[in-house]
């Protein structure tokens, strides 16, 4: 008999160990009332295709863990039409020797001293900058090699269009087709899934796995919905995403515990996003580089339904990006207008906000500081979910006679929701986007003191650690680690940032 106890004590140790991790490229999240069902965000990895992209999953522990293995299923897949790996399915089947789902090496196999964490590592180790070679017998396919660079060309316009932008879009309420995007894939079936007229999946199935497959397609309404070769997505397609279906089916359609932490790093992320969308824009005409609406290639190991098909629309998302963000803004200005309402009901929130503003602003308006000082004040004295930050630099390093402002917007969620903190003054930092969306690490969430800590930290930090999953500013980032000529010109930026800051008006 399964010893359930012990296997909960095991899941809920390391989900906290997950969720203390330093990585910010992976988060857990699981209902208070079952921690066997776990969802899991995996942010693609930087200098691949899927880039900054949000990658969901389901995952399901057996009630022998970690005897047994866990059960993943990928969530996103664009309602199952969109495979976006050969080891990452349509159907959502992930293909893992430590999980069972694929035939590995001796040594390969799941054993008890592995985890959660490693499960989500080996997943997150599927997106390199060379997917193609992770399908068996393509394992020496060179990255250059035109059949792995088109494969390369359509996951990152694919992780560009369906993880990042349909899953903002969704949650900013700014989708075209909210109808369509209920759209719920089923299950794979066990067996005899495949056309035998599909000759190449047929031969793929039978080499991986019998139950790889989506049935999703095999309805009418998934084949109304598939792309056809040589045309632009469909309105409806171009707002698909599966993994608000996947919880409704699951009865917590109304739980979405990412959708506060992809708003915030979607704005930490924008300046590569768009810098990867305007260089496919302007590459359109070079040799090798997609062209505008042609079709994607399809590759020797895909077969409908489980592939990846569509067209080329860079243009198109290049809009969709700045209204996106676009859509933040606008979330930040209700929230100062919720807040408003607050205050006017004596709700608790706000009334906690303002006896944090007057303690918080004399500890930091009238104390003396050794490094940066900041200085509180509040645009509306009766709201107290705006504040403004004023942010002199530290006298004797790069940042000394800068002057900043800054806005500090506190949902009216706040502590579910983070607040988010954005320079109104240029500054040339490795932290802060090109639109001034900072981007630092509160101790206690919970609490604007350790909010107010983290953004002087996060500003003054000389000596940071490297980690190219906090690229905000790829330019200042570059230069920052980029040697040691590099970052001279980086300091002296920075310098001529603070000396510009007191003429821009800070």
């Amino acid at each position: 008999m399964a010893n359930t106890s012990g296997s909960i004590a095991r899941i809920t140790r390391e989900l906290s160990q997950v969720q203390k991790n330093a990585d910010i490229s992976i988060a857990v999240a699981v209902k208070d009332s079952d921690v066997r069902h776990i969802r899991a965000l995996i942010i693609g990895p930087p200098e691949t295709p899927y880039e900054y992209g949000f990658f969901e999953f389901e995952l399901k522990m057996p009630k022998d863990y970690p005897i047994k293995s866990p059960h993943v299923r990928a969530m996103t897949t664009n309602g199952g039409r969109t495979r976006f790996n050969p080891n990452i399915y349509a159907e959502g089947k992930v293909c893992l020797s430590i999980l069972g789902t694929w035939r590995g090496n001796p040594g390969e196999e799941w054993s008890s001293a592995q985890g959660l964490e490693s499960v989500l590592l080996s997943i997150q180790s599927l997106m390199s900058s060379n997917p193609y070679e992770n399908e068996p017998g393509y394992e020496t396919a060179k990255k250059g090699s035109p059949l792995p660079a088109a494969y390369v060309a359509k996951i990152r316009h694919e992780t560009l269009r369906l993880p990042v932008l349909q899953r903002l879009e969704t949650l900013l309420g700014i989708s075209a087709d909210r109808t369509s995007y209920l759209h719920l894939p089923k299950r794979a079936r066990t067996e005899g899934s495949f056309s035998p007229s599909a000759k190449a999946g047929a031969e793929d199935a039978k080499e991986k796995s019998p139950t790889a497959t989506s049935s999703a397609a095999s309805s009418p309404a998934a084949e109304a919905e598939v792309e056809v070769p040589g045309t632009p997505p469909a309105v409806s397609q171009i707002h698909q995403y599966d993994a608000a279906a996947t919880f409704a089916a699951l009865d917590t359609a109304s739980w979405d515990p990412f959708g506060d932490l992809l708003k915030r790093r979607f704005l930490w992320y924008y300046d590569t996003y768009h810098a990867t969308i305007s260089a496919n824009i302007a590459a359109k005409g070079e040799k090798g580089k997609p062209k505008e609406g042609e079709q994607f290639k399809r590759m020797e190991f895909e077969y409908p339904p489980n592939s990846m098909e569509g067209t080329f629309q860079y243009p198109t998302l290049l809009k969709r990006l700045e209204k996106v963000k676009a859509g933040l803004h606008q979330e930040e200005e209700q929230w100062v207008q919720e807040g408003k309402r607050l205050v006017k009901e004596d709700g608790q929130l706000a009334t906690m906000l303002a006896f944090q503003f007057t303690q918080l602003s004399q500890k930091w308006n009238e104390s003396n500081h050794s490094g940066s000082r900041l200085e509180l004040s509040l645009p509306d004295k009766t709201n107290p979910f705006l504040w403004n930050l004023t942010l002199f630099g530290k006298p004797m390093t790069n940042l000394d006679g800068g002057l900043w402002n800054l806005t500090l917007h506190i949902p009216p969620t706040f502590p579910e929701a983070q607040p988010r903190v954005r320079f109104e003054t240029p500054i040339f930092h490795h932290r802060v986007s090109g639109g001034g969306d900072l981007c630092y690490f509160p101790m206690k969430e919970g609490e604007i003191s350790s909010h107010l800590e983290g953004i002087v930290a996060a500003v003054e930090d000389e000596s940071p650690i490297y980690d190219p999953r906090a690229v905000v500013n790829p330019e200042a980032f570059g230069l920052f680690w980029g040697g040691e000529d590099k970052k001279k010109i980086y300091g002296r930026k920075l310098r001529r940032s603070a000396q510009d800051s007191a003429e821009f008006g800070g």
